[in-house]
């Protein structure tokens, strides 16, 4: 059964970027199916801010127009739908002006919580935050909501920081990254801390190797001038494959608490090893079909900048030493796919014989699509014959454990959001996390970079280049296919 709904304080949730693609498609939509739950209690109020010149009517009107296109066809009752607006205003204000900004604080209301949600580009960060500060809005109890990219190196990512600290403590400033909202991340915690089962297997000893994929099917399109000025890595690996590295291979913390788990995924990415060239590939897509080459895209034919990357890591550990942690991520692959996969080792002997293959267990955690678990574990081929054995999956879909319960899982904007509101940094990045993952990244592309490495070429709907299987098994191991 879904968990039960707490309703969260009143709050004033200012939302910089009210208008944008991301208000619009995730934020927007995601409070009205938190309002619908019953989650966002009467007094809460929301107000977006930006630079159009429209009223509260306007702006009602746009939030009922994402929310009818953007919300996947989530549908409440008309009366609610208008109840929900009537908690809604809007500001023109200018970013990095005086405009607008005595009208904003006037509609701050006290006694509730204050949070800001940034929904802007990384530029405009600081202004904004200053301007919060000089007009008294930057109060002790007030949040401030940051999204990725939180720099492009560890020098913009610290000044980025140290922006931000001018104004607001670490504990008021929340870097969101959407993976770690998602349902199916939060059970791997509690699939590794809730189960004796899996605890005093998850090291060294009995774990082969670990692979993080997220397979993208579409290219970067009008975004391609954009993506090249950071690429896969900046992109994807430095934070939501680092998230994800991070709670796989972090030591359990002593309680379940923000800054306790955020320490341990700390020492995960401080004990990184730098990684070797040879164990890293990089490729562009092709054109392929209608669709145009990531060069096209990017509307430069000398691109160097990398629409897929797969590397090979070490963590040094304890725990995880000699263990390798595979990541590949990619535009225009197979399929749409994350998924992390934890392969455990071989029996150490086998009683069958070679006849009934080698065979091992495979914990699969699906982010996306059809969220959920497998693990394989193998049996004895049914019918008669000799001993054969094959592996099979024990599966737990939400969509198969839930059924139409699944369809109220929560979004992962919308949980964040609310823990916003409710104060708890659990889920969200630490400022040092942030530095720790660019001071890791930042040699590798300044290595590739040095040499003139070019990516490699792969056709679209493939698994990308041949490079990266070659990866894989020169280790004599093999990376999990691509499925839709």
């Amino acid at each position: 059964m879904v968990s039960r709904v707490i309703p969260v304080e009143p709050f004033d949730l200012v939302i910089f970027g009210g208008t944008g693609d991301l208000a619009r498609r995730k934020i927007l939509p995601g409070l009205f199916r938190r309002f619908c739950a019953g989650q966002m209690p009467d007094e809460a109020r929301i107000i977006g801010a930006a630079r159009s010149d429209i009223d509260d009517d306007g702006y009602r009107k746009m939030v009922a127009e994402a929310i009818t296109e953007f919300g996947n066809g989530f549908t409440c009752e008309a009366k609610t739908m208008d109840a929900f607006l009537e908690r809604i205003g809007y500001v023109a204000v200018d970013a990095t002006g005086t405009g607008g900004w005595d009208e904003l604080t006037s509609r701050i209301r006290d006694g509730v919580v204050h949070a800001f949600y940034f929904s802007v580009g990384p530029s405009l960060f600081g202004d904004i935050a200053e301007r919060l500060h000089s007009h008294g809005l930057a109060k002790e109890d007030a949040r401030i909501v940051v999204e990725k990219p939180f720099g492009r190196d560890l020098q913009s990512a610290r000044a980025l920081n140290a922006t931000l600290a001018e104004h607001f403590r670490e504990d008021q400033i929340y870097r969101i990254d959407h993976y770690l909202g998602k349902e199916t991340v939060q059970n791997l915690m509690a699939v590794r801390f809730g189960n004796v089962l899996f605890e005093p297997l998850w090291n060294a000893q009995y774990v082969d190797h670990i692979q993080i994929t997220v397979a993208e099917t579409v290219g970067v399109g009008g975004r391609g001038g954009y993506y090249d000025k950071s690429g896969a890595m900046r992109d994807m690996v430095q934070n939501h494959l680092m998230q994800l590295l991070c709670l796989i291979a972090m030591e359990p913390p002593s309680k379940f608490e923000p800054d306790e788990v955020r320490d341990e995924k700390l020492k995960v990415i401080r004990a990184l090893e730098p990684v070797d060239p040879h164990h890293i590939v990089r490729g562009q897509y092709a054109a392929g079909g209608d669709e145009a080459s990531y060069r096209e895209h990017a509307e430069d034919p000398r691109s160097t900048t990398e629409s897929f990357i797969a590397l090979k890591a070490h963590i040094s550990n304890w725990r995880w030493a000699g263990t390798p942690f595979y990541l590949r991520t990619g535009k225009r692959l197979k399929a749409r796919t994350s998924e992390i996969a934890v392969v455990f080792k071989d029996a150490p002997h086998s009683i069958f014989g070679v006849d009934a293959g080698r065979h091992r267990n495979v914990l699969a955690i699906r982010l996306q699509p059809n969220e959920g678990m497998t693990l394989d574990v193998t049996i004895k081929e049914p019918g008669p014959g000799g001993m054969r054995l094959i592996d099979v999956p024990l599966d737990m879909s939400f969509a198969d454990a839930l059924g139409e319960e699944a369809e109220e899982v929560t979004d992962a904007y919308e949980r964040l959001i609310m823990d916003v509101i409710r104060g708890n940094q659990t889920l969200f990045m630490r400022g040092d996390e942030v530095e720790a993952a660019w001071a890791w990244t930042d040699p590798l592309i300044e290595g590739w970079q040095n040499r003139g490495d070019v990516p490699k070429p792969y056709d679209p709907g493939t698994s990308g280049p041949d490079d990266s299987m070659m990866l894989m098994h020169r280790d004599g191991r093999r990376w999990r296919e691509l499925k839709k």
